[in-house]
């Protein structure tokens, strides 16, 4: 897969984001610089927590940018309002041509000198208007436009005019005839005065008609008009200008002047700009219109699309990092190209159109992966970045006393502190001290400030997790924690949710449970004064204990023994 070097790719780390989620993505971005790709751009896609911010502000970088929906929409792929070909109504025949052959496009959108769209004209109708599917050849000859319309078609010489503004209804006819035959043209037929007469070299049918009053004489051919023709074309007020071109061509350079007002189709599919391609494409799929037009809440025009423009890949594209489940993802993510995966934890169901580069490792931060790719590249990142690195790697594991722990994530940190100028012991002091996460925000935010969602097999649930120093806070506000969790749980229609609040100085942990039934029987740990509580003695990683205990229990149907 070819990946321009233009386009952004966002680095995004899961919902939800956790230092190490923040922390992964600007570094893997600074780590693409390293290698001269400079279009790799850090995001996240939920709010901050007082921990980010603590390592952020310690190493003075700032917050990626806010990625909350990567779901393509219409204007993902519209064709932008200052590259549309758009004529309006009074726009001639010839004009609607002229750009469909030259930029070789099928329609073009009619508007409004303010924009607003009034329907379309594609190259169909205008193929119907020039070659009608009644076989009355006669009714070709009529026409509704003005003179000034005829000249631009015909780009043609003007020697006379009169009222060539006005919008009229006319008759084109060829003096090829005597002049004695001329005459008869007008005997049941359209009056001179509605008339054009498109001639050659004929002085007697040009000096006849002008006589007659006709409203229009177009002379063709190479020679100059007499003099007296002139002179009697301005007396007589009949307007006279020449061609280039043979008849037959005139004839059919005089038709395409007709404004296209009488051939536009005003019942036209439109769009907003925000509406997502998914449903566009099922809105479409039977349907056989040329341009589809997008619009703002003004019927502005802001752009247009056809079918093959919605077939076509959508340009965002995304590095995951930090995590690999869908369910996990930015929004949108399972619409858009990912190019890259960088994580440390089980597997889950990243389904993608191309094979795209997997790093998936068994240490305790996604931080000690990336920081090992420059080591491998022998590069040295920056004071502040291997600083940010240090910061994911002790957030997630607890300053390396978490089971995940493992001696890459031990070396990895020692490199990074020599770097960055700072002990991990002095960090993760900064970092564990930003404020308790309980006291300082809501209990829907404590519950959705680092929350992951699973799905195994047929069941959907969801695990957040909160470190604190003492559980002296979780039980002045469980009550509010407990309804904030049961309200997660519902508006995401999952079996069940599970909190579990570690203690980062005793290395134990507490988790809490609503929802089904069964799980809360079936955990095997203590259970505190018969509430959905649970005391989970030396139990600190959520990755590498909990949901493997229990996923388990889900997949066997026996409650598994709690592990030690």
């Amino acid at each position: 897969m070819n990946i321009s070097t233009d386009d952004p790719i966002y680095i995004v780390g899961h919902k939800n984001p956790d230092p190490d989620s923040i922390c992964s993505a600007i570094a893997y971005s600074e780590f693409k610089k390293e290698l001269g790709q400079n279009n790799y751009i850090p995001a996240r896609c939920g709010n901050t927590t007082s921990r980010i911010n603590s390592i952020l502000s310690h190493f003075n970088v700032p917050l990626p940018l806010f990625l909350g929906d990567v779901t393509p929409r219409i204007h993902d792929i519209m064709v932008p309002f200052d590259h549309v070909q758009k004529i309006t109504s009074s726009s001639t025949c010839a004009e609607a041509l002229k750009l469909i052959d030259n930029f070789d496009i099928r329609a073009l959108p009619v508007v409004d000198k303010n924009n607003h769209i009034e329907g379309v004209v594609s190259f169909f109708q205008l193929g119907e208007y020039f070659i009608p599917k009644s076989l009355s050849p006669g009714k070709m000859r009529f026409i509704r436009t003005s003179i000034e319309a005829i000249v631009r078609s015909l780009n043609a010489d003007i020697h006379e005019l009169h009222n060539e503004s006005n919008i009229e209804d006319l008759c084109i006819r060829i003096g090829a005839m005597s002049t004695s035959s001329f005459d008869d043209l007008f005997q049941n037929e359209t009056p001179p005065n509605q008339t054009i007469i498109v001639v050659g070299n004929r002085s007697d049918i040009q000096e006849r008609a002008i006589d007659l009053g006709i409203r229009l004489l177009v002379i063709t051919g190479k020679q100059p008009i007499e003099s007296h023709i002139l002179e009697k074309a301005r007396k007589n007020k009949v307007s006279i200008i020449k061609s280039s071109h043979d008849i037959a061509s005139t004839v059919w350079l005089i038709r395409s002047a007709t404004p296209i007002a009488s051939i536009v189709k005003k019942d036209v599919i439109s769009f907003s700009p925000e509406e997502k391609l998914s449903h566009v494409r099922r809105k479409i799929a039977y349907n056989i219109a040329p341009l589809y037009f997008v619009v703002d809440d003004e019927r502005k025009l802001t752009g247009v699309f056809s079918k093959s423009d919605i077939i076509k890949p959508v340009k965002t594209k995304l590095v995951l990092v930090d995590h690999n489940e869908l369910t996990q993802a930015v929004n949108g993510a399972d619409e858009v190209t990912i190019t890259e995966i960088i994580d440390h934890h089980r597997l889950g169901n990243p389904m993608t159109k191309y094979p795209i580069r997997f790093i998936n490792e068994p240490v305790g931060s996604t931080c000690t992966i990336i920081a090992n790719m420059f080591r491998s590249h022998n590069f040295t990142p920056s004071a502040s970045i291997a600083g940010l690195m240090m910061g994911g790697i002790i957030t997630d594991t607890l300053n390396l006393n978490s089971p995940t722990t493992t001696d890459t994530d031990r070396r990895t940190l020692r490199w990074l502190s020599e770097i960055a100028n700072i002990t991990a012991r002095d960090l993760s002091q900064i970092i564990f001290n930003s404020g308790s996460i309980i006291l300082t925000t809501s209990p829907q935010k404590v519950i959705e400030s680092d929350c992951k969602v699973y799905t195994e097999g047929e069941f959907h649930f969801s695990a957040s997790q909160v470190e604190e120093l003492g559980f002296n806070n979780f039980w002045e506000h469980y009550k509010e924690l407990l309804e904030a969790l049961e309200t997660f749980r519902k508006k995401e229609s999952l079996m069940f949710s599970l909190l579990l609040v570690t203690d980062i100085n005793t290395q134990n942990s507490l988790l809490v449970v609503q929802g089904d039934h069964e799980i809360v029987t079936h955990i095997g740990y203590p259970q505190i004064d018969n509430l959905p509580i649970f005391e989970l003695k030396d139990i600190v990683s959520r990755k590498k204990q909990l949901i493997p205990y229990i996923t388990s229990l889900l997949v066997e149907g026996t409650p598994p023994p709690a592990p030690a």
